[in-house]
């Protein structure tokens, strides 16, 4: 092999190595937007869900019952190494009753001395009772931007379904918090 193939075939593998290193930093990026996109077109915490929530009378919606059973609900929160932010449940876990509305808060802190915006991924251990977990108001709805050094509480109301299976009593919801430089608009409801 000779000096001008050796080269094209570097230049060749450079190239390839610098679109795969692009390709996944951009695909990095698009993951908050692809979530959104995926949770609206499946209807996971969809707006409809959360108006309904305007709906409720004192402690519950009208359409739940309260049962007597507990279940403990734990909270955990991660920030990703490229958001400058603080963030941690002010509750680590709380006892509930299904059926019943319950508020608790995170704390966020922005390190940064410029306006960062974040966006709150959110995922329930065990998988099997994501869907009996309701969130009615959550930071994780939207991005958030928080100006330079600002610290701020993030609410989060929530009920565990009444249908709750009768195996689960203690499930965790976590958040991962990612970096995002720019909103970007969900599409419109259809």
């Amino acid at each position: 092999m000779n000096a001008a193939e050796q080269r094209r075939k570097n230049r060749r593998t450079l190239v390839l190595a610098s679109g795969l290193a692009i390709g996944m930093f951009a695909f990095g990026f698009a993951l908050v937007p692809l979530y959104g996109l995926l949770c609206q077109l499946t209807g996971i915490q969809s707006v409809e869900q959360r108006s309904n929530a305007g709906a409720q009378t004192g402690n519950t919606r009208s359409d739940e019952r309260i049962t007597d059973r507990w279940v403990t609900v734990k909270f955990d929160g991660t920030v990703h190494p490229e958001l400058p932010w603080v963030f941690r449940p002010l509750e680590n876990k709380l006892r509930v009753r299904p059926g019943e509305m319950h508020e608790v808060r995170f704390l966020a802190e922005n390190r940064a001395s410029s306006p960062v915006t974040g966006q709150a991924i959110p995922s329930v251990v065990p998988w099997q009772a994501t869907a009996y977990f309701n969130k009615l108001e959550c930071f994780c709805f939207r991005q958030q931007t928080l100006a330079g050094n600002q610290l701020t509480e993030m609410p989060l109301r929530f009920m565990v379904s009444p249908d709750l299976p009768e195996g689960i009593d203690s499930l965790t919801l976590s958040y991962n918090l990612l970096r995002v430089d720019k909103e970007i608009p969900l599409a419109a409801s259809q």
